[in-house]
């Protein structure tokens, strides 16, 4: 091995996962390797990913993208946060909004003066909620929107958002986004993987009509099947079903009316969840499911029934198995996206764990010897970041005072990781919660969530304790005071969306949905 550099990667797989590990390989490394994708126009993609969080406005960012333009090619809309209705008790409903909480204080976080102010009163039923103090709740609310990255003469911080956007549109922006000739795209399926002799690397792929593709280093954005990582490579799945039960879902468009909310919907169901995305030109709906408590017909139905404007086809269906490939890095074959592992679209991570895992190959971009010691710290940090987006999605099930289903009796008496198990006792405790590294989710969203799903800590932080009744009260007042001012300030959603450019009217978006 002569030149032990990398100098050929192949893609196995297009979609928004491939097109956009090409989009930040090409941007990140430029000529100095030669870039081939491998897709069968044969062969779908699941597509049916709408929601985003914050961290794609990085991707964005890195790769040069303007956001209007993107937003109008792949009809976009904005993105301040997810609600939750009914996770908790039928009825229930809050916000896991983006941004920040309050103000900062000191050391300490600003959520134990707001449990203090509800403690004095023996209850949150007499005091602001928690949300309140959110500009991006404040904004949602009233369906407001606009990019308002710093409030003027003013503490705040502004609002923090993503995106609702059609997916197969993004990956196609993406695709045509890309400088001829940096990525060569190659039309065919692949037949057979060969493996080099002594080592088991990836040496070539055999596509059906003959042509042969080599490559140094693989990446498998092949979808559930995992065509490198597990068909030729045989790396082993860990099942996580028995924390996010969910097996199925089924999805389908339906025509454009009602608000054009800011932000996802997610609502309880008798066996799952139903999702709500609106669209410039249509809305995307899905159920989310477990096939051990209804059927594929009844899942339809209670679809179908919930949509507020009419369907735009027939539900298209989808089955997973939520968990994560032993290792997402084995030999030289890296796996993103469904190849790599699967967690329901809850709070809308998939994307971000594509991003994420890229992101990690740059930092531990290896030559052609593909050291162990790289692919070990890989996995490592990989395995982190979804086992910690796992428990986060594991607590808006466990969390429930549901008992009107077997499915939600199942989901509140099952045994959760321990690490999640800890967390929540920490917090119901003490009010406490604490980042762990470099998680995904910080202590804002944990803390909604954990609120959110009606787990009261016993009190809060002593350091709260600082200020008097009467200065708490002013400094609770004054949040909400500037909070109410700048949202006042900001146009509906569909206003700004429609001086953003694109925004369709309903006759224009119906047509645009239709199949």
């Amino acid at each position: 091995m002569n030149d032990p550099r990398i100098r050929r990667i192949v893609i196995v797989g297009g979609g928004t996962t491939g097109w956009l590990a090409a989009a930040l390989l090409t941007q990140a490394l430029g000529s100095q390797v030669q870039i081939r994708l491998v897709e069968s126009a044969e062969i779908g993609t699941v597509g049916v990913g709408e929601a985003t969080i914050p961290q794609i406005r990085h991707i964005n960012r890195f790769l040069g993208i303007d956001e209007d333009e993107m937003l109008r090619f792949a009809h976009g809309t904005y993105k301040l946060g997810v609600q939750l209705n009914g996770f908790t008790r039928p009825g229930d409903s809050y916000l896991h909004a983006f941004g920040d909480l309050g103000l900062p204080l000191g050391l300490t976080p600003f959520h134990h003066y707001w449990l203090r102010a509800v403690q004095a009163r023996g209850g949150a039923a007499d005091a602001p909620d928690l949300w309140a103090y959110s500009l991006n709740a404040a904004a949602a609310a009233e369906n407001r929107f606009a990019p308002l990255e710093k409030i003027p003469d003013s503490p705040l911080g502004g609002l923090r958002y993503a995106y609702h956007f059609d997916a197969s549109r993004y990956a196609q922006y993406l695709r045509e986004r890309i400088a001829p000739g940096a990525v060569q795209r190659i039309e065919g399926k692949v037949v057979e993987v060969r493996l080099r002799e002594g080592d088991g690397f990836i040496e070539s792929l055999q596509l059906e009509h003959g042509e042969r593709v080599d490559g140094d280093f693989f990446i498998d954005c092949s979808g559930f099947r995992g065509l490198l990582i597990e068909g030729a490579l045989h790396t082993g799945y860990e099942n996580w079903q028995h924390w996010l039960p969910c097996d199925r879902a089924l999805a389908v468009g339906s025509a454009p009316g009602g608000p054009m909310r800011p932000y996802t919907q997610a609502s309880a169901r008798t066996a799952g969840w139903q999702w709500r995305i609106p669209l410039r030109h249509r809305t995307g709906n899905g159920h989310v499911y477990c096939s051990r408590f209804i059927s594929d017909d009844e899942a339809a139905a209670q679809l179908v029934a919930n949509l507020e404007t009419e369907p735009l086809g027939d539900p298209r269906p989808l089955r997973f198995v939520t968990g994560m490939r032993r290792l997402a890095w084995n030999r030289n074959c890296l796996a993103l996206g469904l190849a790599a592992g699967f967690m329901e679209p809850l709070e809308s991570t998939s994307i971000h764990l594509v991003q994420s895992g890229v992101s990690r190959l740059l930092a531990m971009f290896p030559d052609r010897r593909c050291d162990s010691a790289l692919a070990d710290e890989y996995n490592r940090q990989t395995r982190f970041e979804y086992e910690h987006v796992r428990d986060f999605l594991i607590l808006h099930y466990k969390a429930t005072e549901r008992t009107d289903t077997p499915f939600w009796q199942q989901c509140g008496a099952m045994e959760i990781p321990p690490s999640l198990a800890r967390r929540i006792e920490l917090f119901r405790r003490t009010g406490m919660v604490f980042r762990e590294g470099e998680e995904l989710f910080a202590e804002t969203g944990w803390v909604q969530v954990l609120l959110g799903q009606r787990i009261v800590p016993e009190r809060h932080h002593p350091l709260a304790d600082a200020l008097t009744d009467t200065q708490l009260d002013g400094f609770l007042a004054d949040i909400r005071t500037l909070i109410g001012r700048a949202k006042n300030t900001l146009p509906l959603h569909h206003e700004f969306v429609a001086r953003a450019g694109g925004a369709l009217d309903v006759a224009q978006r119906t047509a645009a949905a239709a199949p």
